[in-house]
């Protein structure tokens, strides 16, 4: 598959509202296999269309847990509840890491590269990468919820998205 470049800041395409998939077909899929691809080369755990230069709803996150990949297509989030406190990065941020506060956990309904339905719900880390990566597709960028920004000494163990 295709490796794609990363879109960084202060790109205007990661700050736009991404529009919904319309068609589920052979290019979405390949576009989902090179954004896998993509994600991996670059050592994150999430990335979403916008990052790739690309307006549309579709996002995945491969957290490296028993579910795998998850491909996000036209995601919603439905419920929210709790609250955690922790570090993030994102691709399009190189080497910017800050501490974010978001729900602890996530209900989402989106569907899958063949158009089916599903619902997912996520706690913890998998809550938080899911959410980053949702917030892209509505032109929004951690950095507007970052509560603190981090040394690179607070940095052990932190994964971009």
């Amino acid at each position: 598959m295709a490796i794609k470049k990363i879109i960084t800041y202060p790109a205007e395409v990661l700050e736009k509202q991404c529009k919904p998939v319309q068609k589920f077909d052979k290019k979405l899929g390949k576009l989902l296999d090179d954004m896998y691809d993509t994600m991996i080369e670059h050592d994150g755990v999430g990335l979403a269309a916008p990052q790739i230069g690309m307006e549309e709803r579709i996002a995945i996150v491969d957290i490296d847990n028993e579910l795998g990949t998850i491909e996000m297509i036209n995601p919603k989030i439905i419920k929210t509840s709790g609250e955690q406190n922790g570090p993030e990065g994102c691709l399009s941020f190189p080497n910017l890491f800050g501490e974010v506060t978001r729900p602890n956990y996530v209900k989402i309904e989106a569907y899958d590269r063949k158009g089916k339905k599903y619902t997912l719900e996520a706690e913890e880390f998998l809550a938080r990468a899911i959410q980053h990566e949702i917030d892209h597709l509505d032109g929004i960028l951690f950095t507007t919820k970052v509560t603190r920004y981090l040394e690179e000494d607070e940095l052990k163990g932190v994964e971009s998205e």
